[in-house]
């Protein structure tokens, strides 16, 4: 089953794909960042965003989606705002390819991968990238985050197929 985590956002969206092969630990089939161009409207970056994405879905073609919930900072509800715009057209973007969706928080990604669900953006990179066995440290932090929730929900997943015998929604 191959699995992609989002990790939205206006300026960098971190996108992931992992392979889970039942039994074997998830692997990393593609990675990398949807770069919108800043100095241009929200409207021009979210239609750059969902173009992008959808090109992503119809490159790795994957079974199931996971994106990072909302969390919103009361220091800083504007970014919740703009957050939410991003978040939106991913979600559409994922519904309208038909791949099944789900969603997890921040801190439920960072303790799955750490142990901690208020690890750093540094100590996130670091275990992901010791936990694929990668050369190289995940850059943007936004890759990372994408893989972890990649990661994470693979994970999720089959510790539900390990609980019903098959494979169910989460």
């Amino acid at each position: 089953m191959r699995i992609l985590g989002i990790d939205p956002g206006l300026r960098f969206t971190g996108y992931a794909c992992v392979e889970r092969i039942p039994n074997a630990e998830p692997t990393l089939v593609e990675a990398g960042v949807v770069r919108l161009r800043t100095g241009t409207s929200v409207s021009a970056r979210l239609l750059e965003l969902e173009r992008d994405l959808g090109e992503i879905i119809e490159r790795v073609h994957p079974e199931r989606a996971c994106v990072e919930k909302l969390f919103a900072h009361y220091r800083r509800p504007m970014t919740a705002v703009a957050m939410g715009h991003a978040r939106g057209v991913v979600l559409l973007t994922i519904r309208k390819a038909g791949v099944e969706l789900s969603e997890l928080a921040a801190t439920e990604v960072k303790k799955s991968l750490t142990g901690n669900g208020h690890a750093s953006k540094t100590q996130m990179q670091a275990s992901v990238r010791a936990q694929l066995g990668l050369l190289e440290t995940p850059r943007p932090p936004d890759v990372a985050d994408a893989i972890a929730i990649a990661l994470c929900e693979a994970r999720r997943a089959e510790a539900a197929v390990e609980l019903t015998g098959r494979v169910t929604s989460l």
